[in-house]
């Protein structure tokens, strides 16, 4: 009998140790997915605000006008925003392999052509096709860790990254358009997606496994309703551009405006009655936590996004920085909005999501706030840094806690259209507040010249950049009230629970409970 025993122990341990380098082996391997799909985040944020400080070199060789150069910048967010929702819906119905991987390969080559354009119109329609490229490859890596990771707090850390690495993309786009510029040329702020995007469809070529939704076809898409909505987005910033231009009252913005309102009563229209697999479902937005969490980011983008843009000329045009120069400047704020992300991954499971997106914005309204005592010849360190860092602190906070509020409230049919949803109302704020208070402060300015004398050029430019903070700040304030909104209790059922409810939130999703866990430790990069 002993040595019969002795004889199976070898078997028993033999048993015991052979899973470990499998799961060792499955957890490296969703730690590299994990971060291919947080590095193709990047790049789609970074090009919305990389061209920031290239913008007086591309207006110098292509000839750009002053509200033309806006569209370089347009093109993309509107884009980007319009078909967020449809590209959300693309990586359920087509597969989240399929519909990563063209996405990464259409980012590249409108890359390619914006980097070689010969003149406006090339440029402005290949940042167009850049933003209808990252419209489906973010919420498209975002479904990749929705449904990858499984476990709360994995998924959460996960998102974190994501989010914090997109924040990386939003602050430090601007130094490394800074950089490239000044040590380059603007071309390579398009040109550098090249080589990074070959190495994300590499590695994510043998990755990514197929996942799609049983019986979807591609009849079941919304290209109309993402038509609408795109071209409605469009006609509403066009409305208010050429309103800043050419007077509220003209013809171009009230057709602009006219139209934006036609628009979007018929995406309304479409989505309602007649869409098969409408872009946005009413029984989704209906449900309070993702009405709320979607309104208040929409809020928080329109208020922190376009601080970049304000702050960028402000150190170009003011303070009179090299392109290098204003792009270092941006770096406390490319760490402020990580650190927010991570303290929002530690803490969400703590004290619930709903505390997040209240003191989030109630940091980046204080932020915006201090901004709007700027004068033309600030100190940097206590006039310029400390109050952009907490606003992008603020921001990057509010970002990840909306996100694990909407996302946990769709089905896992719905994974890839929570996630493009979420995304959409960021974008949707960004650009929107971007015209809106560019149009402030281009009145602003006109108040204060006069008649435009060169000497008094500085000061007025201060002026409407402190008109657009003040602005920036009340939007804010705004977010944290809307903010209390938010349901704050409430859990998600185990995913043991949720598998065997066809009623419940899936298995994928389940993870996104917030309750109190005192016992949660969260390392800042972990594994999951």
């Amino acid at each position: 009998m002993q040595r019969l025993e002795t004889a199976r122990r070898p078997a028993e341990l033999k048993a015991k140790v052979e899973p470990v380098p499998t799961r060792l082996g499955a957890q490296s391997h969703d730690q590299l997915l994990l971060w291919v799909a947080s590095v193709a985040q990047l790049m789609v944020v970074l090009d919305i605000f990389v061209v920031n400080v290239a913008l007086p070199s591309i207006r110098d060789q292509l000839g750009f006008s002053p509200s033309g150069l806006q569209w370089v910048l347009n093109a993309y967010t509107i884009t980007f925003a319009g078909f967020l929702l449809f590209g959300g819906r693309l990586s359920d119905l087509l597969g989240r392999r399929r519909v990563f991987l063209a996405a990464l390969g259409l980012f590249a080559v409108s890359s390619l052509a914006g980097g070689l354009a010969p003149d406006q119109a090339t440029l402005i329609a290949a940042r167009a096709l850049q933003g209808v490229a990252a419209a489906v490859l973010s919420p498209a890596s975002l479904t990749l860790l929705t449904t990858t990771f499984l476990d709360s707090r994995a998924r959460t850390r996960a998102i974190g990254i994501w989010t914090a690495m997109g924040g990386v993309g939003g602050a430090g786009g601007v130094l490394v358009g800074g950089v490239i510029t000044d040590l380059v040329s603007w071309r390579w702020v398009l040109l550098i997606n090249i080589p990074i995007g070959v190495l994300l469809l590499g590695l994510a070529w043998f990755l990514v496994s197929e996942r799609k939704t049983q019986g979807a076809t591609v009849g079941d898409l919304d290209l109309t309703g993402a038509l609408l909505v795109t071209v409605g987005l469009g006609a509403l910033v066009y409305g208010v551009i050429e309103g800043a231009a050419a007077g509220w009252t003209s013809i171009e913005a009230m057709g602009g405006l006219g139209g934006a309102v036609v628009l979007m009563v018929g995406f309304g229209l479409q989505e309602r009655w007649v869409a098969r697999r409408p872009l946005l479902p009413f029984g989704l937005i209906r449900k309070r936590s993702v009405s709320v969490a979607n309104l208040v980011m929409i809020l928080v983008g329109a208020g922190v996004f376009p601080t970049f843009y304000f702050l960028s000329l402000y150190f170009q045009q003011v303070l009179g920085y090299s392109p290098l120069q204003a792009g270092l400047a941006f770096i406390p704020q490319t760490l402020g909005i990580v650190l927010g992300a991570q303290l929002a991954g530690r803490l969400v499971h703590r004290v619930g999501p709903r505390v997040l997106a209240v003191v989030g914005p109630a940091l980046s309204a204080v932020g915006l706030a201090w901004l709007a005592f700027l004068g033309p010849h600030s100190d940097y360190l206590t006039s310029i840094m400390v109050p952009s860092v907490l606003a992008t602190i603020g921001g990057g906070m509010a970002f990840t806690a909306l996100a694990v509020v909407a996302i946990s409230e769709a089905g896992a049919q719905d994974a890839g259209l929570a996630s493009g949803l979420i995304n959409d109302a960021r974008q949707i704020g960004a650009a929107v507040g971007l015209a809106v208070l560019a149009t402030v402060a281009a009145d602003k300015t006109a108040g204060v010249l006069h008649g435009g004398a060169a000497a008094l050029l500085p000061a007025a430019t201060t002026s409407g950049y402190t008109t657009a903070f003040t602005v920036a700040a009340a939007t804010a304030l705004v977010a944290m009230l809307v903010g209390l909104g938010i349901p704050g209790r409430g859990t998600v059922p185990s995913r043991q629970a949720a598998a065997g409810s066809q009623s419940g939130p899936s298995p994928q999703l389940a993870g996104f409970g917030w309750r109190r866990r005192s016992s949660a430790r969260f390392g800042w990069f972990r594994s999951a």
